[in-house]
């Protein structure tokens, strides 16, 4: 009897203890993160020759490494998220495109042509992925792409009624095709020109080996890289037009 009263003293002087360093029974909660959405790194495209660079169809398995290239080359861009396979897998990597100062953009859900379904998906496919990025970085996106570059007089209607642009490209490297990082490398430097727009995605393994080359290749071209936002600063491209530049 004696035996049993010490172990339930112990017992109890033990979960006094731990009540007392904040330890429970049942699984901590994790605190909710911070949201932001930082700064880009400072250009003034009225000045620079700009060059927006964008990605596609992320966040997947490279984009954390793409994001330590950009940090190293003090490069921001515009990352044109995919909701389903991206957003919703990869939650942490997005707050991180945003607290780094990236620019965060809508691709849609799950990648459809948005040509060829109704208008009530086109809705659904844009706002899903504008509430995921706003209750993780505290901001909806205002622009967005349509798969494929595929849009019409409907998907213009949805997209400025949800305060998007349209945003397609005057350049891409064709690496959902092509997976050598040179062969990447080239066709984005012999296309890109003052004000204009570069596709690539941060999904398929040729294209991040790529981008080194490709951001010094910009600057010795003297081009500087930039977000979509920054290209067309100080006015905002205005929802539900198309810009395939910033001309």
């Amino acid at each position: 009897m004696l035996r049993l009263l010490r172990g339930t003293v112990l017992a109890i002087a033990g979960a006094i203890v731990l009540a007392a360093c904040g330890a429970t029974s049942g699984p901590v909660a994790k605190p909710s993160p911070s949201l932001s959405w930082g700064e880009p790194y400072p250009v003034d495209c009225r000045k620079a020759k700009c060059v927006a660079l964008t990605f596609d169809a992320g966040p997947g398995p490279y984009t954390e490494r793409l994001l330590d290239i950009l940090k190293a080359k003090r490069v921001n861009v515009t990352f044109f998220l995919l909701g389903k396979s991206g957003v919703a897998r990869h939650p942490d990597l997005v707050r991180r495109q945003a607290s780094a100062g990236h620019e965060l953009a809508n691709h849609t859900w799950s990648h459809p042509r948005l040509t060829e379904v109704s208008s009530a998906e086109i809705r659904r496919q844009l706002t899903l992925v504008q509430e995921q990025v706003k209750q993780l970085t505290g901001r909806a996106p205002s622009l967005m792409r349509p798969p494929q570059g595929r849009t019409d007089q409907r998907v213009a209607e949805v997209s400025r009624s949800l305060g998007l642009a349209q945003i397609l490209w005057t350049v891409t490297a064709s690496d959902y095709r092509d997976h050598d990082p040179e062969v990447i490398m080239q066709r984005v430097l012999k296309g890109a020109q003052h004000d204009g727009i570069i596709l690539l995605h941060d999904v398929y393994p040729g294209t991040v080996p790529a981008v080194p080359g490709i951001i010094d290749g910009l600057r010795e071209r003297g081009l500087t890289p930039v977000t979509v936002s920054q290209l067309f600063a100080p006015t905002n491209p205005q929802p539900g037009r198309v810009y395939r530049s910033m001309t």
